[in-house]
């Protein structure tokens, strides 16, 4: 039986990373959970700030800065 320790034998050192970002499926839409990696070139809302997403439907919401959460139609 195996086990999940953190690390593969074949790379020692290696570790295993958490998903950097979490999508929850809210009937047809979903809801994309992730840090925000993208440089804003704009002042931005300190607690919250709300835009439209890159792709036709998507809204962005942007929670101190930080947290991205994109609500989109599902795949």
């Amino acid at each position: 039986m195996a086990s999940f320790n953190g690390t593969t034998p074949s790379h020692p050192g290696w570790t295993w990373e958490l998903p950097k970002t979490m999508v929850i499926r809210l009937g047809r839409r979903e809801l994309s959970i992730g840090r925000d990696v993208r440089p804003r070139y704009y002042e931005t809302n300190p607690v919250i700030g709300c835009r439209p997403g890159l792709e036709k439907g998507h809204l962005e919401v942007l929670l101190f800065r930080r947290w991205l959460l994109v609500l989109s139609k599902a795949r």
